[in-house]
């Protein structure tokens, strides 16, 4: 999957508490198992309008705001059905970064499985990065390191935030928990040898 080291992006705003995985991506957008073509299926209920014209009013939609590769959400974002899609559909559409006072455990799980990075920053904080978004083209932007762990806006308002030191190291390497395991290859292949003798009669053919 792709690194996360530090990103700098448009942000938009969407604080809306409790946006659950069928509000991201609705049953019906999710037409494919793979990872790809749900971009369009994103925020469905909210983005369009009647024959799929796009909803000037909503927040990805505005001029200023498209290109957006970094969310401020409300609390609880993602929380509802276990869907996967709904971080596909994220990453897909080019967002890098969700910024949250809290997340569906699941989702934000998914979210670093696939190279999204979940930040969690008290609502307040959320509030003041999102009235610069409405200010001019470089108030929209922020910086999100995960190397130091800190979001920065353009005035350079410096905002901390914690990460499970495993999920900071998936994100930094680049590595899916397939890929995690197998650096312990060694070891698991050490570990086979010495049970084969063990207990042979596990590994008949």
């Amino acid at each position: 999957m792709d690194k996360f080291t530090t990103h700098t992006g448009v942000a938009a705003a969407l604080l809306r508490s409790n946006i659950d995985t069928d509000a991201i991506i609705p049953s019906r957008e999710m037409k494919t198992v793979s990872k790809t073509g749900l971009a369009g299926g994103l925020f469905a209920g909210w983005r369009y309008v009647q024959a799929r014209e796009p909803d000037p009013n909503f927040v990805l939609n505005r001029v200023v705001q498209r290109g957006s590769s970094i969310l401020l959400a409300g609390a609880n974002f993602g929380c509802g059905s276990s869907r996967e899609h709904a971080v596909w559909a994220l990453k897909e559409y080019g967002i890098r970064a969700i910024i949250a006072p809290s997340f569906g455990a699941i989702f934000a799980g998914n979210c670093v499985r696939n190279g999204l990075l979940p930040v969690v920053l008290p609502e307040a904080q959320i509030a003041a990065m999102a009235a610069s978004t409405s200010a001019d083209p470089q108030g929209r932007r922020l910086n999100v390191d995960l190397q130091r762990c800190v979001v920065t806006d353009a005035a350079g308002n410096a905002y901390p935030f914690e990460l499970a030191a495993s999920q900071r190291e998936m994100l930094l390497q680049g590595l899916d928990p397939i890929a995690l395991t197998l650096q312990s290859s060694a070891a698991i292949e050490a570990f086979q040898a010495k049970d084969r003798q063990a207990r042979p009669w596990i590994y008949l053919d």
